[in-house]
């Protein structure tokens, strides 16, 4: 299977590569050039800075959003009180695309990284809820009458049957909203920051330096690569008890 992904991605990248001796637009750079752009910009310290500055924005939102995330979804999953108080506000919600509401938070946060990191954190917060709450909805019912039959207390059946039972839910929420923090991440940078990879993108535009722009998308697009298997990693670290998927 890797072996195939990795022989449609070489076909696409050669295909580009080849529609190129044939003359592209001068915002189309070849996978070669583009290649080349970025070796270049990985000898500056600017390429880093900008890449320390996304990164002190989308982590600490992943992260503020996830974890209530997580924790709410569980609640809410196992509560009726709970799920009457959160589910509804949330499921509401949750189709509004949360970049909307960037320039409300920075009204409420001012202009700088804070505002930024809590919009990061929004949009964060609703795939990991989403995820808990149906991850602790389809705990087996055996699981948790044979827990209760045998002596153990309401607080280990959540804890040993219950969370157990959502973790792998949860770490598929947990990817979405990795994605989603570099996603709005980049939106928010374009719209008003003078650093991060968005904010070269806008430099990119406003110059023309179709490279820069290049350069920006490849280091987004590892740095999100490189995130996501680090999920993956600690997801089969947690869950070695889990039959391992091919997603």
């Amino acid at each position: 299977m890797g072996l195939a992904r990795a022989g449609a991605l070489a076909g696409v990248l050669l295909l580009w590569q080849l529609a190129s001796l044939w003359g592209l637009p001068d915002y189309i750079l070849s996978p070669l050039e583009i290649a080349r752009h970025f070796v270049a910009a990985l000898g500056t310290r600017e390429l880093y800075d900008n890449i320390a500055a996304s990164l002190g924005r989308a982590l600490p939102g992943f992260a503020i959003g996830s974890a209530p995330g997580a924790a709410l979804g569980l609640a809410a999953g196992v509560s009726r009180g709970f799920d009457q108080v959160f589910s509804p506000a949330v499921f509401l919600t949750y189709p509004v695309p949360k970049i909307v509401m960037l320039p409300i938070f920075m009204i409420w946060f001012g202009i700088g990284d804070l505002s930024k990191v809590l919009i990061i954190a929004l949009a964060c917060f609703y795939p990991v809820f989403i995820n808990a709450y149906y991850g602790a909805r389809s705990t087996q019912k055996i699981l948790v009458w044979s827990g209760l039959g045998m002596g153990a207390s309401r607080d280990a059946i959540f804890r040993r049957v219950v969370v157990l039972s959502a973790l792998p839910q949860i770490f598929a929420g947990l990817r979405v909203s990795l994605a989603l923090s570099f996603i709005v991440m980049f939106a928010a940078e374009m719209i008003n920051a003078r650093s991060g990879l968005g904010h070269m993108i806008r430099i990119a535009e406003n110059s023309l330096r179709f490279d820069l722009m290049y350069v920006s998308l490849v280091a987004i697009a590892i740095l999100g690569y490189a995130g996501d298997r680090l999920v993956r990693f600690s997801q089969g670290r947690l869950l070695r008890w889990q039959q391992p998927s091919h997603a």
